[in-house]
């Protein structure tokens, strides 16, 4: 398969558009409220908008209250990368897709007690939704 973190800026640059280059390949965030999945409340399989590895399930998701998508985990951890961030002057625990290398989100422990305690705070831009096929009766 083809290293998609080795992928050249220009190779970025024309493929996503520039809020996606500037989030995902510069380490960016969307302003809150803003992105088109933080209120979707449809069932379906949110991928990388990048490469389309998958990262999390609409069963996951949940209101943050915080203007991001928000899911209490990842589709799988494999499919995930953590790093440490001390930018901004904090310290928080940065989501990378680990397929391609772009930056998602971050991930913060302040999620549903009830299920995992987490809270991966991801922009939209970073994601690409697909929705669950309905059943035909």
């Amino acid at each position: 398969m083809d290293d998609m973190k080795n992928k050249s800026d220009e190779y970025w640059k024309s493929k996503l558009t520039p809020e996606q280059y500037h989030i995902m390949r510069e380490k960016g965030t969307e302003a809150p409220f803003t992105g088109k999945y933080y209120d979707n409340h449809r069932s379906g399989m949110y991928e990388c908008a990048a490469c389309g590895h998958k990262l999390f399930s609409s069963d996951t998701k949940f209101d943050s209250g915080t203007g991001w998508p928000s899911f209490d985990k990842p589709v799988n951890l494999e499919n995930v990368e953590l790093l440490e961030d001390k930018s901004m002057l904090m310290n928080r625990t940065e989501v990378i897709c680990k397929n391609c290398g772009s930056h998602l989100g971050h991930v913060f422990n302040d999620g549903p007690k009830e299920t995992t305690g987490l809270r991966y705070c991801i922009n939209s831009c970073a994601l690409k939704f697909k929705p669950e096929e309905q059943k035909k009766e």
